[in-house]
């Protein structure tokens, strides 16, 4: 079996980030994916695969700085997220 390439690696991502159990998470998390994916190189999608596998309740205090961040999330990436710049939350 071969290893999934780039672009379906980016849709599952994407589903996943949408799909996370709850509204602020979901636009929280999808949001950032839908802003920053189509300049993410094989590392930065790594990263954001790697993200996706801790619960939502610490990526979102990570994101708002109520808790520390481990140090294999941290850096420019996890920078960006806490600017919450990108989160667009439809009327």
């Amino acid at each position: 079996m071969t290893s999934p390439n780039f672009e379906s690696r980016l849709a599952r991502a994407k589903f996943r980030a949408w799909h996370r159990g709850t509204r602020e998470a979901d636009y929280m998390i999808g949001g950032y994916f839908d802003r920053y994916h189509a300049e993410w190189s094989e590392e930065d999608l790594v990263w954001f695969e790697t993200l996706l596998d801790y619960d939502d309740v610490e990526i979102m205090a990570w994101a708002l700085k109520t808790q520390p961040i481990p140090p294999e999330m941290q850096g420019e990436r996890i920078a960006v997220m806490q600017k919450l710049d990108y989160v667009d939350i439809p009327r």
